[in-house]
């Protein structure tokens, strides 16, 4: 589970626990929706079509790149 601790500046502090381990780490508050707030559960979310997508469009400027 991923929550949102505590802001410092410019940075959220996320405290992401799995069985009896709990970590933390920070991120750019930006990165946040503004109205995010302290206690917040989030979620990441892994897009696979637009990773997809992005692959493609990669390979296609590379592709061209090396021709």
């Amino acid at each position: 589970m991923l929550v949102i601790d505590r802001f410092e500046g410019d940075k959220a502090v996320i405290e992401f626990s799995k069985d009896n381990d709990v970590f933390t780490f920070d991120i750019p508050s930006a990165v946040l929706p503004a109205e995010i707030e302290e206690g917040d559960i989030i979620e990441i979310k892994i897009k696979r079509s637009a990773t997809k997508k992005r692959k493609e469009k990669i390979k296609k400027l590379a592709d061209k790149l090396f021709e």
